[in-house]
């Protein structure tokens, strides 16, 4: 078994980062978290098996050269959900590129420079060549380039949406449904099978563990499928207040999109978003059986968090 004690974690600030950094800390590894902004990860300095947080920018090679140095391997979970769009003849946005294809190119190129043997990928259900988003033409792209390394041993993921606490997907809807006395929904009927963070985590540690999950790429889903309709009602009647969810036909929805593109700050949704909806987020096959795991139900977990905040109790 490949031994693996230090790990960079590229994207370890953010909400599937923390939980995996906990995971980590249970099973012994050491951690390294570069971070663009030092304020917003310097909470992740006191975990025990946090090294360091390092304000870095891992767009910079001399920089991905310099964190390389004393790492066993390098986990990746980078993803940015909107994009300029793209250029004529392009098949995705200068955004897409840079997050989604440039940066894991980038990292396996360090890592076999630096003899870093071990690359484990995060990349998105539905990704393909031919997909009809430039998110998920992207993210195939990243996927060809987190392989393109021979000396490298890569490990890929593709999950569904992740929910768990801290989410931005169930517990926006949740938000929006305290406040809108009814909820228009831009593809009401598209599927996702919603995966929690914990397996998420659970299953990139089984993947530092286990050789044989080495050249192959897993398909991430939770135990059921649903409408986005089905988990925007569960997300306000777990939180105390549902409304009514109008779907949106296909047009209103792009105007609606449209119209979010528009002002000023991250869009709630893009034009982007609702081409990647074109596709169930669903897998194609039960992979947690190959990481020796069983993902855990959405109804075990969402209550709990999206509870109104005197009503929470601990499962």
């Amino acid at each position: 078994m490949m031994t693996t004690r230090f790990v960079l974690l590229i994207g370890g600030s953010g909400f599937i980062g923390r939980h995996l950094i906990s995971q980590l800390a249970k099973t012994g590894y050491r951690v390294v978290v570069p971070t663009r902004r030092f304020k917003h990860a310097q909470d992740l300095s006191v975990i025990s098996a946090v090294d360091a947080v390092i304000e870095a920018d891992v767009h910079d090679d001399a920089t991905l050269d310099r964190l390389m140095i004393g790492m066993d391997a390098v986990i990746n979970l980078v993803g940015v959900l909107h994009s300029r769009p793209a250029r004529k003849g392009q098949a995705y946005g200068e955004d897409f590129k840079r997050a989604h294809v440039d940066l894991p190119r980038r990292i396996v190129a360090a890592c076999a420079k630096h003899g870093v043997p071990r690359y484990l990928h995060m990349s998105a259900m539905g990704a393909a060549e031919q997909a009809p988003s430039m998110y998920l033409r992207s993210k195939f792209a990243g996927e060809r380039e987190a392989f393109s390394q021979h000396r490298v041993a890569t490990t890929a993921f593709r999950p569904s949406v992740v929910f768990g606490p801290e989410d931005q997907f169930l517990n926006m809807f949740a938000a929006m449904q305290k406040f809108l006395p009814v909820i228009p929904l831009a593809g009401a009927e598209a599927k996702f099978q919603p995966v929690y963070v914990g397996d998420v985590a659970r299953a990139f540690v089984c993947a530092l563990q286990q050789n044989q999950t080495i050249g192959n790429l897993y398909e991430l889903g939770g135990p059921r499928i649903y409408t986005l309709r089905e988990l925007v009602q569960l997300a306000g009647a777990y939180a105390g207040h549902p409304r009514p969810v109008i779907g949106l036909p296909d047009l209103l929805a792009r105007l609606q999109a449209w119209f979010f593109e528009r002002l000023p700050g991250t869009p709630l949704i893009s034009r982007d978003n609702l081409d990647s909806m074109q596709v169930d987020s669903v897998a194609s096959a039960d992979m947690w059986s190959e990481l020796g795991l069983s993902p855990t139900e959405l109804e075990a977990i969402a209550p709990y968090y999206l509870a109104p905040q005197g009503a929470r109790t601990t499962s």
